[in-house]
Formats: C-alpha cells, sequence, structure tokens
C-alpha cells in the first residue's frame, strides 16, 4: 500500500458501512496525523492510488483530503501532491479522574463525606420522570440566573420551616453548591472595594482558599467554646467573615446566643456581612436544631446551603439567600459566570422537595447519621478509654481526644496509617500546633457502617498492643 505501513491503518475506515466510510476515513486520517503514525512532512499517495489500495471511489479520497486540508492536518501543493502539515500536536494520552480519593485505606476517617449509598435512586428518577414529561419545552432555555422560580419558591419555603431563615424567593440565589456560593460572594465584597474576610480558626480550609480566588486576602479569627472571639474580630479590621454558626466545623461548637448577637452587631457596626455555611444544619441528633443567624438580620447575613450532605455532593446543587446590598451584584456574577444551574436538574429538585421526597430523606439520613455516631462513640469509648468526644451531637463527624498515652499526635497517625486507618488531627485545620497533652482527632464518620467504624478503630487500637508486645 503505497510502500507505507501507516496507510494499513486506514483499511478500517475503508470496511464501514458505506454511509459511514467517508466520515470514517476522515477520522482515521485525523487520529493518525494526531498521534504522529503520520508525521509531518509525510507524502501522502494520490487520491486515484489511495482509493485503488483501499477499495473505495477516488472522489471519498478526495473529499477527505480536501476536508483535512481545510482543517490544517494536510496542505496540498499544487501539482506537487498532498503532505501531513505540522500544525496538528498529539493529545496527551488516556483520560484522568481527578476526583478526591485516599489510596491504599482500609477505613477512612476524613470528615465531610456523606453515604452516597443512601441516594434515594428510585425517588429521584421518579421525579426526573415527571419533569421530563411535563417541563414546557420553553423551559428548557436560558433559566433565570438566580434559579428556577419554582425551585427557588420550593426551597425558600423548605429553609423557612426547616430553619428558621427569613426567605424571600426573589433574593435566593441557586448555585453549585457552598463552594459557588463562596466565590460569588467573594467577587461582589471585592467589587465594594473589600480586601480580607475573616475565617474561623479552626475552620474549613476550603473556605479561605475559595475567597483568595477572588482577590480577597483570609485573616484567621479564634473560636472558643462559644463562637468567634469578639476582641479579635473587632481588631483584625475586616467587614466580612465566614462562619458556621449552627455546628461550627470543625470543633463541633454551636454558637451561643450571645456569640451570636456579638457577631451581628459587629456586622451593623463595620458595615459588613456575615456568610453563615449552613452545611450539615439539618442534622442534630440530640433535640431540633438550631436556627439559623440568618434570620436574625436577613440583610446581615448571606445564608448558603446544598444538597451535598442530604442527597449526594456531586449533584452540585446549592443555593444562597442574599442581603439586598450585594444581591444586584452577585447575580451578574452569576449570570456571567454560568448563566444559570442546569434546568433539568433545578427543576427535578423542586418537585423532590414540594412532594415531599426531600423531608423523607432527611429522616432516613437523620437516622443512619445517628446510629454511626452512636457506634464511634462506643467503639472510642470500648478501644482508646478515656476518650473525650466534644462538641454537640451533630453533623457528619466527632472530635476525639484521645488521652496522652496514645501521642503525641504524629505517633498516633503514624500507627493509624500503618494500620491502613486514615484519619486527621484538628491541627490540620488552623493555626495551632499539636499538643503534648491530648491527640486530638477530627473524625468523620456518616459514610461508613458501624461495622466499618468498629473495624477502623479497632485496627488503630491492634497497632498499639502490637507496639506494646513487642517493647
Amino acid at each position: 500500500m503505497g510502500g507505507h505501513p501507516a496507510w494499513e491503518l486506514l483499511l478500517p475506515a475503508a470496511a464501514a458501512p458505506a454511509r459511514q466510510r467517508g466520515r470514517s476515513l476522515q477520522e482515521a486520517l485525523r487520529d493518525a496525523v494526531r498521534a504522529g503514525r503520520l508525521a509531518p512532512g509525510t507524502r501522502l499517495p494520490s487520491s486515484r492510488a489511495l482509493a485503488a489500495d483501499l477499495g473505495v471511489s477516488r472522489g471519498l479520497v478526495t473529499e477527505a483530503y480536501e476536508q483535512l486540508t481545510a482543517e490544517g492536518y494536510l496542505r496540498s501543493d499544487r501539482g506537487s501532491g498532498t503532505w501531513v502539515g505540522g500544525a496538528a500536536r498529539a493529545a496527551a494520552p488516556g483520560v484522568r479522574d481527578l476526583a478526591p480519593r485516599t489510596p491504599g485505606v482500609r477505613v477512612d476517617f476524613h470528615p465531610g463525606t456523606p453515604d452516597l449509598s443512601l441516594f434515594p435512586r428510585s425517588a429521584w428518577g421518579a421525579a426526573q420522570r415527571a419533569v421530563l414529561a411535563e417541563l414546557a419545552h420553553r423551559r428548557l432555555g436560558y433559566p433565570d440566573p438566580r434559579g428556577l422560580p419554582e425551585l427557588r419558591g420550593a426551597l425558600a419555603a423548605l429553609l423557612a420551616r426547616r430553619r428558621g431563615v427569613v426567605a424571600d424567593p426573589e433574593r435566593l440565589v441557586v448555585c453549585s453548591g457552598v463552594a459557588q456560593a463562596a466565590t460569588l460572594l467573594g467577587l461582589a465584597l471585592r467589587a465594594r472595594g473589600l480586601e480580607t474576610v475573616g475565617v474561623e480558626d479552626p475552620g474549613s480550609p476550603e473556605h479561605g482558599r475559595l475567597f483568595a480566588a477572588t482577590g480577597l486576602e483570609t485573616v484567621w479569627l479564634p473560636v472558643d467554646a462559644e463562637g468567634l472571639l469578639p476582641g479579635p474580630l473587632a481588631a483584625s479590621g475586616v467587614r466580612a467573615v465566614v462562619t458556621t454558626p449552627s455546628h461550627q466545623f470543625p470543633s463541633g461548637i454551636a454558637y451561643s446566643a450571645r456569640r451570636r448577637a456579638a457577631l451581628l452587631d459587629w456586622a451593623r457596626s463595620v458595615d459588613g456581612f456575615v456568610m453563615e455555611d449552613d452545611y450539615d444544619g439539618d442534622f442534630r441528633y440530640d433535640r431540633a436544631p438550631v436556627g439559623a443567624l440568618q434570620g436574625l438580620d436577613p440583610e446581615r447575613v448571606a445564608y448558603a446551603g446544598s444538597v451535598s450532605k442530604s442527597l449526594a455532593p456531586g449533584l452540585r446543587l446549592g443555593w444562597m439567600l442574599v442581603p439586598e446590598a450585594l444581591l444586584d451584584e452577585v447575580v451578574e456574577r452569576k449570570r456571567t459566570m454560568d448563566l444559570g444551574n442546569p434546568a433539568l436538574d433545578q427543576a427535578v429538585l423542586a418537585r423532590f422537595v414540594t412532594g415531599g421526597a426531600y423531608d423523607r430523606q432527611l429522616r432516613r439520613c437523620q437516622r443512619a447519621y445517628r446510629e454511626r455516631r452512636d457506634a464511634l462513640v462506643a467503639a472510642l469509648e470500648r478501644h482508646f478509654p478515656g476518650t473525650e468526644v466534644t462538641g454537640i451531637a451533630a453533623g457528619l463527624h466527632v472530635i476525639a481526644h484521645v488521652p496522652a498515652d496514645y501521642g503525641p499526635t504524629a505517633r498516633f497517625l503514624d500507627r493509624a496509617r500503618a494500620a491502613g486507618v486514615a484519619v486527621r488531627p484538628l491541627e490540620d485545620y488552623g493555626t495551632a500546633r499539636p499538643s503534648d497533652a491530648v491527640v486530638r482527632l477530627v473524625i468523620g464518620y456518616a459514610h461508613l457502617s458501624p461495622s466499618d467504624i468498629a473495624l477502623g478503630v479497632g485496627l488503630v487500637a491492634r497497632a498499639y498492643e502490637r507496639e506494646a508486645g513487642t517493647g
């Protein structure tokens, strides 16, 4: 075949069904050029010769040459034939998956992940089918960047009922989780001239990273057993803070009424704003959840939440109730960022909420996560006597203060790692240094079965037993 083995790559294309043969031949030529199997400067056979070798019509080859010449893969010099051009470059091989994982671990106690097996596939599928059958064609166009009216209305009613917020659907923006809510808010604050934002210490590292991406410098602000300390907050010079007042991450405390009031007084005094990340506010196991901070002053508090803990983070659906002063800027930023969230997904969630399925899902998760928290506390008491679990009975993680006998922290983490158990110390979430007197751990449990929880804690305990036996 023209003395060049590369032409054999085109034989499968020539054998394609007649209607697909021309497109298959063009794609096979593109792939050969991209992959370097046909190197730049290689002269191609004449259309007549290649057609004869492949057993196809000359017109098919001529059309392929003309198309790839127009695209830049080939070049044609009148009277001297067709050559492989130099514009194409090989694409990077393979497709990587950059989803977060902890490889080589038997039990992963990292916090923040719900049990994805609890996702209500049947109920969600039924809502999808109903939406597809009923949704008007026009609703598949570009949506209001704030979100579909029916979803904003459904979420406003839900949040007012469950979280005690002041929920005006006109000030509710549907977004891709709390991460996008923080980004939108950061951009709006930057447009108002703010240069810094306060973050809780300890707190979620993601908050600082998200606001830094919008050009805001982050300032760590200490948290004690009641919430943000008013003195350091006032002295910091910031005019915006991001907080987790209903269940502080990661310390597990709930802000006291006194600190809630002090935080709002501060915001009013500096003409500032508070972002309330209500990431797991629905899950409280010993009493009804404390209402959201936003209900006390909706003009100073931007309230953000999502379905990441109640349904699945992969849905990328969340919301933010925005103070009036920031609303226009946030909506415009949302418009230019992505023109709004997918309309079908929004319509399905609206139906899921209004039909009562979302409340049923929350009750299901509540039962499962309470059982798993109890299993974790029991396993710690059994294998690490004297461990103190602090924070309120809520959310998807606990803070465990393991006695100094098992320390220092580096030693505990080494034993856990050797046992195939992943766990993070509290010091990973702020500016504090590890304590020699106690090992402070942030232990996530929601994504683990009670048996896996018992296994993980037991594996670490046995690593200490082996060490003691060797000693």
